[in-house]
């Protein structure tokens, strides 16, 4: 080994995923090791890497002095290679629970040809050779860098003969298996009678209702010719999401392939609704093109992501907001109508509109002049203003959560992340649209909002973000530790008054910028008559007329008048006027 004063000059490589090694276990004289026991073996997450040694992190501690071999991938031209190595330290995560960072150093500064014999065993875990089939599957392909190894440790080898039932309709679903060859039916019993209504083939997943329902086999599974297959119990997965909350979007991505590839209706219901295609995907959630199945009315569903949807507190504070946010009604805000719980994770049922996202609009145009900027800057403050007359901030404004419909109206998606004005942020937002005091988890109000639309305003007019710095975490340091850029040096000919407005909408300061909405509009309307931008006019509200029959005995008059009396209580508070008249025997 090289020494430690030369050791220090190396090269470190800070690794991106999907780096990963495998971990060898060896005895005492490591020399004579020909074959291993690979049910001992472990994936482990690669962090760094000299040409001395390496850092990895793992679900649990290794000890150090021990020997062993990594097996580390090189994503590049995706071969591996064998490291001899020692472990040198082993030490709890600082900043996360259940994990060890430790320290490796090679015993050879080259890659060993060193392909030992492995034992075959039914419960083997995967090998190298089985990760090329893993990362291959798409629902794999989504998952946090820190999610990939636990799951893959999680794995146990199965083999299935032709023939065979291994899911029993009725029984308590209690793990789930992905199918790397053969094929099986899906096999319903009903009144005595067997149908196959399904083949599942390589890279499909069986039984992962267990994870999301924990429902009884709606099923039985036969196997239809000889099987591989890897099985993961609820338990097992229950476990380790506890400790590696970026799992959950394994179930996130389940669910998305279940309404993709699904051709049976019940499996795409949400409630009152059903979901017929997909619309796109976010940070935070998969939106779906729906419709109410009595109705027939067409809505928008957004499935949140279970990092999300399974995190207690987040979930506690959502349902408080949604009821207020669900009683929204203006122009510039998109209408919520309903939110379900299923999966484990949450749906947002809102209204079906036409149009792009500002997103898509700059994608097209690149920079957009002054005045159909200020046009939208109107309508996100109207649509704003509304809601923080509601104690509710939005949090996460930026250009893809602004929908721009075919008549130029704009409206406000995506109040997933609200909160109360004055709320302890979590760090929630999107990280190149964040306000200082987000970053910094202090305490929001209408003044982040603004902030946000300060940036957005500033991106609309130059085609780029004040500070263009892809790396998420250095986006968000650069909007703690420094002022934007003076909008005038980037936007040739940009208003003066756009100039001020924007920033005093980004001041780092927080006490430095509009204290509300109505101020930055008392800058903002001046500015929009002098560029002759149209004022906005309401929209005019047409009236709906919906028909209930009801066919009652004289019995039920009572009852009825108690109904009627309350839901014409209920529906006067939503500005709906009721009208009740009787027929005569019909």
């Amino acid at each position: 080994m090289a020494p430690k004063t030369y050791r220090r000059r190396w090269d470190r490589k800070n690794l991106d995923h999907p780096n990963l090694a495998i971990y060898f276990p060896l005895g005492e004289t490591p020399s004579a090791c020909t074959c291993v026991d690979n049910t001992c073996q472990r994936f482990v997450d690669l962090t760094e890497q000299t040409p001395g040694g390496a850092k990895a992190i793992a679900t649990e501690p290794f000890e150090p002095g021990a020997h062993c071999v990594l097996k580390i991938h090189n994503p590049i031209d995706r071969t591996w290679s064998y490291f001899p190595a020692e472990v040198k330290w082993s030490v709890p995560s600082p900043s996360q629970t259940n994990r060890h960072i430790s320290g490796f150093a090679f015993r050879a500064q080259v890659p060993i040809d060193w392909p030992p014999q492995e034992k075959a065993d039914a419960k083997r875990h995967p090998t190298s050779e089985d990760y090329v089939f893993f990362r291959n599957i798409n629902i794999l392909k989504r998952l946090d860098r820190e999610a990939i190894c636990p799951l893959l440790n999680a794995l146990v080898f199965r083999q299935i003969a032709a023939g065979e039932r291994f899911v029993t309709q009725g029984d308590a679903g209690d793990s789930c298996f992905i199918i790397q060859k053969g094929t099986c039916a899906i096999v319903i019993e009903k009144n005595g009678d067997s149908h196959a209504i399904a083949v599942r083939k390589k890279g499909d997943i069986i039984g992962e209702m267990s994870l999301l329902t924990g429902e009884p086999r709606s099923a039985h599974v036969e196997a239809g010719t000889d099987m591989d297959v890897w099985e993961i119990s609820k338990d097992d997965f229950n476990t380790i999401t506890a400790d590696y909350p970026g799992l959950r979007n394994f179930l996130t991505e389940i669910v998305a392939e279940r309404f993709a590839t699904s051709r049976m209706t019940a499996e795409r219901q949400i409630g009152k609704y059903l979901i017929t295609d997909i619309i796109g995907r976010g940070g935070f959630s998969i939106v779906y093109k729906g419709l109410h199945r009595r109705l027939n009315m067409p809505v928008a569903i957004k499935m949140l992501n279970h990092d999300m949807a399974m995190d207690k507190e987040f979930v506690s504070n959502f349902q408080k907001e949604a009821i207020t946010i669900a009683r929204f009604n203006h122009d510039n805000i998109i209408k919520v109508y309903d939110v379900e719980a299923l999966y484990q994770t949450m749906f947002i049922v809102m209204e079906n509109i036409d149009g792009c996202t500002l997103r898509q609009i700059m994608n097209d145009q690149g920079k957009l002049p002054p005045e159909q900027v200020i046009h939208y800057l109107q309508q996100v403050c109207a649509g704003l203003h509304y809601a923080h007359q509601h104690d509710i901030i939005h949090q996460d404004i930026k250009p893809g959560n602004l929908f721009i419909l075919p008549d130029g109206r704009l409206k406000i998606l995506d109040f997933g992340l609200a909160c109360p004005c004055g709320a302890e942020n979590m760090m929630t937002g999107t990280p190149y649209y964040m306000a200082p005091e987000q970053v910094e988890c202090l305490p929001v109000d209408e003044r982040s909002d603004i902030y946000a639309l300060g940036l957005t305003a500033f991106e609309m007019l130059a085609g780029h973000r004040p500070f263009d710095e892809e790396d998420p975490h250095e986006a968000m340091e650069l909007h703690v530790e420094h002022d934007i850029p003076d909008p005038a040096q980037h936007i040739p000919d940009l208003p003066e008054g756009l100039r001020k407005l924007i920033l005093k909408c980004c001041a780092r300061d927080i006490a430095q910028r509009y204290r509300d909405i109505p101020a930055l509009l008392n800058d903002l309307t001046p500015l929009a008559e002098k560029l002759g931008v149209a004022k906005l006019s309401p929209v005019s509200r047409r009236k709906r007329m919906m028909t209930l029959v009801l066919l009652y005995e004289d019995r039920h008059q009572l009852e009825l008048n108690d109904l009627m009396e309350a839901f014409s209580s209920e529906v006067e508070q939503m500005g709906i006027t009721l009208k009740a008249a009787d027929f005569s025997d019909i």
